[in-house]
């Protein structure tokens, strides 16, 4: 946990949905480092992701391919009626230009 306390704006289940909407090839072991948890926490949220139809996954070859069902809503009344996909787009996206250098400026 960083310097500003005991709790996080999103779940692990959240931190998960995200990496798989950013980089839907990534292996457990490669998600459990960027969210902070353990490969076996990891491995039973991915597990909750699918039953509850926020992801699906795919054998190809020998990697397992995720993709995110962006049309599930929020599970929490206080959203309801919205989607997820919006706001995955957004931190996904915010995560890719934070992780791209800054071109230099003229």
């Amino acid at each position: 946990m960083e310097d500003g306390g005991q709790w996080t704006l999103l779940t692990g289940h959240g931190h998960v949905l995200v990496e798989i909407a950013r980089n839907p090839e990534a292996r457990i072991r490669d998600i459990s480092p960027v969210v902070g948890l353990t490969e076996r926490t990891v491995q039973a949220i991915v597990t909750d992701l699918e039953a509850e139809g926020y992801i699906t996954r795919a054998r190809v070859g020998r990697r397992t391919r995720y993709t995110v069902n962006p049309g599930n809503p929020f599970r929490h009344r206080a959203q309801e009626g919205l989607r997820v996909g919006p706001l995955l787009d957004l931190l996904a996206a915010a995560m890719q230009a934070q992780e791209r250098p800054e071109p230099p400026r003229a």
